[in-house]
């Protein structure tokens, strides 16, 4: 019966490390990716995509000015 549950924390831990290294690797993607988006729509030479960024930031009373 040792060996079972040996077998069993051994998949479970090789799970719970392969999860987290998708975790990290969800969130970097996600914080490259919004700074992206941040660096376009603030240095944006569309008027129209600037303008609505801006907007949302005085909607949303963050000051950026």
């Amino acid at each position: 019966m040792s060996i079972t549950t040996t077998n069993q924390t051994s998949t479970q831990t090789a799970s719970s490390a392969g999860t987290q290294s998708q975790r990290l690797t969800a969130a970097v993607s996600a914080m490259i990716l919004g700074a992206c988006l941040v660096y376009f729509a603030g240095f944006s030479h569309i008027d129209a995509v600037h303008n609505a960024a801006h907007d949302t930031r005085h909607s949303s009373a963050f000051p950026c000015h």
